[in-house]
């Protein structure tokens, strides 16, 4: 088998994978419908865009609009990456009007090959497909790519820098959490996407070896890729819960400073009162215990409205809600682990006793107040 059979062979069983993991995604009886569609139609135009690789050159000169156009449905890609993202993150979005933005470039690119491709005779479409890596309507259909790939990497890094923020001070269950997930695939996604750029760089250099060995790198990345998403997915379904956008930070309901003497006083004096109350019900009343307490159930338990208690945690005592729970957790395994009596309980049994369910987070938050993982600990101790 040569080098183009091989980068044939391994782009029709990526197409393949994408296309049954899109079935399967648009066909699934779940809650999660428009993450799943999103994605879905995500993995339909990547499909599309990784197919041109294999598509026989007597289809393409009999369909030439049909090939133009498919150039074109690769800017589609990245907008529906970055509306999964949001979906993903953010239980409340729903596609808005204003989401139709992000088929600007598509547009643009469809009416500026109009004018370019579409009315040309067949005569001289053959003679631009031919010569096409040297035209200015492929130079400019790349540059649109290359551009589109730093802006949605740029919105990608904002939306799950606001989710963690948002969790962060609102919710404590790690396992709810889909931020190391999406980073991660985020990361993967776009270092592949940068390195297309590179990729696409490599036609206007004499080096064709150089640019098919590139192509079969990056296909054996990107199948490799998609199914591990396949299986991460599958057997890890809770990676796709999102929280509350509508959440606001402490940073941005903090009540206006007074400047009178007596006031402030006072107000400083509720805040110590607000403080105390608090600690004394998570020392009495042990609310951490719960694994999917969030900053809204503790405001119910202990009667202070959700933004007085987000500012209370976040800015007056200092700390992140996921944090401050986690102290406690953290602090009631430490006297588990001391307890000679408690000696018969694995390290398991006690991250679960004290609101944990993930081994992983435990040991980190552990080490993180300790500097010692547990068994280190009840070791010393």
């Amino acid at each position: 088998m040569d080098i183009i059979s091989f980068l044939t062979s391994i782009a029709k069983i990526s197409v393949f994978v994408s296309f049954l993991l899109a079935f399967f995604l648009l066909t699934v009886q779940t809650k999660n419908k428009l993450t799943n569609r999103l994605f879905a139609f995500y993995l339909i135009f990547f499909a599309l865009d990784n197919s041109g690789i294999f598509i026989d050159d007597q289809f393409i000169k009999a369909h030439f609009n049909l090939e133009f156009f498919r150039w074109t449905a690769c800017s589609l890609v990245l907008p529906f990456f970055y509306l999964y993202v949001l979906s993903v993150c953010f239980t409340d979005f729903r596609l808005r009007s204003k989401h139709l933005l992000h088929a600007i470039p598509f547009v643009l690119l469809n009416v500026f090959y109009m004018f370019r491709l579409y009315f040309l005779t067949n005569a001289e479409k053959m003679v631009f497909y031919n010569q096409r890596d040297q035209s200015s309507e492929m130079f400019f259909l790349f540059l649109a790519l290359a551009l589109q790939i730093v802006f949605y990497s740029i919105g990608v890094a904002l939306v799950l820098k606001k989710y963690k923020a948002i969790y962060e001070e609102n919710y404590t269950n790690p396992r709810s959490s889909v931020f190391k997930w999406l980073l991660q695939i985020a990361a993967i996604f776009f270092v592949l996407y940068y390195l297309c750029i590179i990729k696409n760089a490599l036609r206007y250099v004499n080096y064709d070896s150089l640019w098919i060995w590139s192509n079969v790198i990056l296909q054996f990345m990107v199948l490799v890729i998609t199914c591990w998403f396949v299986l991460k997915a599958l057997n890890h379904p809770d990676l796709f819960r999102g929280i509350d956008s509508k959440l606001q930070l402490a940073k941005d309901i903090l009540p206006k400073q007074n400047n009178n003497v007596g006031e402030k006083e006072h107000q400083n004096e509720v805040i110590s009162d607000q403080i105390a109350t608090l600690k004394l019900y998570m020392t009495e009343k042990e609310p951490f215990l719960d694994p999917s307490l969030t900053i809204q159930e503790l405001s119910n338990q202990i009667n202070i409205p959700v933004r007085d208690l987000s500012v209370l945690i976040n800015h007056h005592i200092d700390q992140h809600f996921f944090d401050f729970v986690n102290e406690y957790r953290i602090q009631k395994a430490m006297n588990l682990l001391k307890d000679q009596s408690k000696s018969q309980l694995t390290v398991l049994e006690i991250l679960y006793e004290v609101g944990f369910n993930s081994k992983s987070s435990f040991n980190t938050s552990f080490k993180k107040y300790t500097n010692l993982t547990p068994t280190a600990y009840r070791n010393a101790s």
